[in-house]
């Protein structure tokens, strides 16, 4: 049975290894393709080079921040969904976050069947949304066409 997440391209960007490697088994075990990357630098070029369907962004990053990567992320015009990890639990921060258009802000430790069902969820949000939009276009379409 194919996972919630089968063929996604998930980016998933945190500097303890020992996340990153638990999160990556938590998303290929639902059948989602991974990239991973260390640093803010590094998601970014990603991001550019072969966009992702979702971005699992740890704020805290060497070189360049969580923010920085995510103010750059999403300032494209078809950028990936992202969720913003932290240990930080300043209002704050998620402000901030959500300012610069994070799609969903959680807080470590994350339990991983919590992570992945937040980003499945937000996949599935996001295809029905754009099935929605796919079927006004037609509609609209049809009508001007009479």
């Amino acid at each position: 049975m194919p996972g919630r997440l089968e063929d996604v391209k998930v980016l998933i960007v945190d500097d303890d290894r020992d996340v990153l490697e638990s999160m990556d088994a938590a998303f290929q075990a639902e059948g989602a393709l991974t990239q991973l990357a260390t640093n803010g630098t590094d998601a970014v070029r990603i991001c550019f080079d072969d966009p992702p369907d979702l971005v699992v962004l740890d704020m805290m990053l060497p070189g360049r921040s969580g923010f920085l990567a995510l103010e750059k992320i999403k300032g494209r015009e078809d950028s990936p969904l992202v969720i913003m990890v932290t240990a930080n639990e300043g209002k704050r921060h998620q402000a901030y976050a959500e300012s610069l258009g994070v799609d969903d802000y959680l807080l470590k430790p994350v339990p991983l069947g919590r992570l992945v069902s937040v980003a499945a969820d937000l996949i599935e949000k996001a295809d029905r949304e754009d099935e929605e939009a796919e079927a006004q276009e037609e509609k609209k379409a049809r009508k001007d066409k009479n």
